[in-house]
């Protein structure tokens, strides 16, 4: 069997994610993996830094607690070396809130010897704070 490109390693996260099959998606992470969105997670309680399969696992339980999923679209994968980024949009509904955020996103993730060692979000996280209702800004897309 052939060593999967770092670019396969992430579809295959995404793959596992849109069939909500958290389990592989931690699998294809390093122990030691870490995990950063931007955000102040008093308000979005899934943003932050987070350090090890344990932490992101969490991560995913919170981000599944507090939102659903309505559109989640990567686009385009650009690798080199051991970076791949991926583009997207997508839009969430809080649970807590009934309102919608969309954002265009860019996910970096590094990946080594065939497992993610790190993610970093970028987002637009003024949306997802107006969408959880702390915030009197309009959100924009």
């Amino acid at each position: 069997m052939s060593e999967q490109t770092p670019v396969q390693i992430v579809k295959d996260a995404y793959a596992a994610f849109s069939r909500n099959d958290i389990e592989s998606i931690i699998n294809l992470m390093a122990d030691d993996v870490s995990w950063y969105l931007p955000g102040p997670p008093k308000i979005v309680p899934f943003v932050g830094r987070r350090k090890g399969k344990t932490e992101v696992n969490r991560f995913f339980s919170t981000l599944t607690d507090v939102q659903d999923v309505e559109r989640f679209e990567p686009q385009e994968f650009i690798a080199q070396g051991d970076k791949v980024v991926a583009l997207g949009n997508y839009q969430w509904r809080v649970k807590a809130t009934a309102r919608t955020y969309e954002s265009e996103f860019a996910h970096v993730f590094t990946v080594r010897m065939g497992k993610i060692v790190a993610f970093h979000e970028y987002f637009d996280t003024a949306a997802a704070i107006n969408a959880f209702g702390t915030s009197t800004q309009t959100a924009t897309a």
